[in-house]
């Protein structure tokens, strides 16, 4: 046993001896492979830290950036506390020139310049400022009330005028509410494309404090005592409604036919469909358009904050929709009566309309019935009313179916007349005096 382990000893002493003697003769060459060796090792030591450091930074980054946006989420959809502050009046000089500059702009029917004040002017609202723009001389006496936004740079501005028309000797008092913020640049714009809820909520809170109230209720009764105390002035906002009414319906109808040309030049090689041709027997007699209550609010008895409350709507409720007027508010169908929403509380439901069927002749007798509407249309005092139609807004009767047909006389709100037939062009046909006469189906119901 002690003899082989002298062998082996002396077998690994031979060895080392052996290597020793190598390394010396050939130390030129061990010596960089050694060290040669060593710094692939380094590298490669140094690439793995690195790689791990930057995967490390990667996910820091990335457990940053969904931290950031959950962060904007529950601020967006956190209730923004509205502060109990009463309106300013004139308080900010640059809110005050951007108004100004505004309400110029819309008077001379200046789109480009609207739009770059207001970041949500669409093509029917533009033609409507265009038109409108034709009858109006001046916005005078402005007086801008602030409160503050909901964020720094921002201000809710309820801006009192009074419009001028040039027909028209008196100025027309009027209140428009405007959420002004301040860009990158730190340049002020009237901010009307607002998406979120939170600030959205935050601008209908402060809307409903009481001073706001009371300043809209204030310009609301001068504007209605002045109309109650002045029939040339109900006549002449009638007829520059409905002119304003009539010209964006043919400007925007001339728009859609220009599309549909388009559309039918370059679908030139397809098959034409056929269009439908209406069903005989059957009239469009009507429109319904259904609303629903976007929140819970206050359903009132006519159109003012003060009105008696006739009950409360809740989110989701839907009323069939009256008519949406121009004062904020929305007549609505309310347990078999009208009663009256802020129309901001309200979003479309539906839209739909009412076919009736006539009358016709069912035995195929044509030559028939051609006569009977022949003599309808001959002899007026032998037509039939199918009950009455309430004035809901003072209107023009006309003697036939257009706003460019004779002016027989002014129907005022609460009058009685005697309905033949509403038509689907918008007119309902009345008997008037004797004879067939139209209103405009929108001032009635």
């Amino acid at each position: 046993m002690n003899t082989s382990n002298n062998n082996l000893l002396e077998f690994l002493g031979e060895k080392l001896a052996d290597l020793k003697e190598f390394v010396m003769k050939h130390l030129r060459v061990v010596v960089p492979v050694a060290v040669g060796v060593l710094a692939l090792i380094v590298l490669i030591i140094s690439v793995s830290a690195h790689n791990a450091r930057k995967a490390r930074e990667q996910e820091e980054q990335a457990a940053a950036a969904a931290a950031e946006a959950e962060s904007l989420l529950n601020v967006d959809s956190a209730v923004l506390a509205v502060p109990e502050v009463a309106l300013e009046e004139d308080a900010y000089p640059a809110v005050n020139e951007l108004v100004k500059k505004y309400f110029v702009a819309m008077a001379s029917g200046d789109i480009e310049l609207v739009r770059s004040y207001n970041n949500n002017i669409d093509d029917t609202e533009a033609i409507r400022i265009e038109e409108t723009a034709k009858y109006i001389e001046s916005y005078e006496n402005l007086k801008v009330y602030t409160k503050i936004g909901p964020s720094d740079g921002t201000y809710l501005a309820y801006v009192y005028y009074e419009e001028k028309f040039r027909d028209y000797e008196e100025s027309i008092p009027g209140l428009e509410a405007f959420y002004i913020c301040t860009d990158d640049s730190g340049k002020l714009y009237i901010n009307d494309g607002e998406e979120s809820e939170s600030v959205i909520n935050y601008i209908r809170e402060a809307s409903l404090q009481d001073d706001v109230v009371d300043l809209n209720n204030e310009v609301a009764s001068t504007y209605n005592n002045m109309l109650a105390q002045n029939e040339d002035l109900s006549i002449f906002l009638v007829d520059l409604t409905e002119s304003i009414d009539t010209a964006v319906g043919e400007s925007l109808a001339q728009n859609e036919g220009s599309t549909d040309t388009q559309t039918a030049e370059a679908d030139t090689g397809e098959d034409e469909e056929e269009k439908e041709e209406p069903v005989a027997g059957t009239t469009v007699s009507d429109i319904v358009k259904t609303v629903r209550a976007t929140t819970t609010v206050n359903i009132r008895s006519s159109d003012s904050e003060t009105a008696d409350k006739l009950g409360k709507a809740a989110e989701g409720d839907e009323f069939t929709l009256i008519e949406k007027r121009g004062n904020g508010w929305s007549e609505i169908s309310y347990n078999g009566a009208s009663a009256f929403i802020k129309s901001e509380y309200l979003e479309d439901a539906s839209v739909e309309a009412v076919v009736n069927v006539n009358n016709g002749n069912d035995d195929g007798d044509d030559a028939s019935t051609d006569t009977q509407t022949a003599d309808t249309q001959t002899n007026a005092a032998s037509t039939k009313t199918s009950g009455t139609v309430t004035v809901k807004d003072n209107v023009r009767i006309r003697a036939s179916a257009s706003t460019e047909g004779d002016k027989i006389a002014t129907a005022y709100v609460g009058q009685k007349l005697d309905v033949v037939e509403k038509l689907a062009n918008g007119w309902t046909k009345i008997k008037y005096e004797g004879q067939i006469a139209y209103v405009k189906s929108e001032f009635v119901e």
